[in-house]
């Protein structure tokens, strides 16, 4: 599996806060496991940054947090520079043209 190092690091930062949520509401890991539905080595490997968590694993687990709806606009679809300068082109107002006397 290829490691990007960004992708790396923010793992890790996710495994973190996700450790830091856990804790937060006083809740033991073999607990957390459970309600999860995996087991707690799955949890630490999660806590841990580990790449090889299945995204649903984490996604229920945001959910359990009551978090999944932080991830919403992941892959949201961006305004192109040709979008931006066609809405730009749309907003100003249009110049008559000026009558000239023949």
């Amino acid at each position: 599996m290829m490691q990007v190092r960004e992708a790396e690091e923010q793992l890790l930062e996710l495994g973190r806060r996700l450790r830091a949520a856990r804790l937060g509401r006083n809740e033991p890991m073999a607990l957390f496991a459970e309600r999860l539905g995996v087991s707690e080595g799955t949890v630490r490997s999660m806590e841990r940054g580990l790449p090889t968590v299945q995204i649903g694993t984490w996604l229920n687990a945001l959910w359990l947090l009551d978090r999944l709806d932080d991830i919403r606009h992941v892959l949201e679809p961006r305004e192109s520079l040709l979008d931006r300068a066609r809405a730009e082109r749309e907003r100003r107002p249009r110049q008559r043209a000026s009558r000239r006397p023949a």
